[in-house]
């Protein structure tokens, strides 16, 4: 497991954001290859499903059963809670 995690290099966040991006314009359309083909730029397979596994944990994105990727991070009603009042 450790070699694993070395062998994968880290995404910086200009990767992070372009795969981002990329998901949020074609939300609901495409599966994890499919998506990594229509990225703008090439990044290798690991470091992507390192993007992907981290959008995934920080509720941005879900993967269906059937591999199909959903952007589902609502910014609007994020700042609409962020700026309630707590009691």
């Amino acid at each position: 497991m450790v070699n694993e995690i070395k062998s994968v290099r880290s995404p910086t966040l200009e990767t992070i954001r372009m795969v981002e991006e990329t998901i949020e314009e074609n939300n609901g359309e495409y599966n994890k290859t499919q998506l990594w083909e229509k990225l703008p730029r090439k990044v290798m397979w690991p470091t992507y499903i390192v993007i992907l596994d981290y959008l995934k944990e920080i509720n941005k994105i879900i993967i269906s059963d059937n591999g199909i990727i959903t952007y589902i991070w609502n910014p609007k009603l994020a700042r609409e809670l962020s700026s309630r009042k707590s009691y």
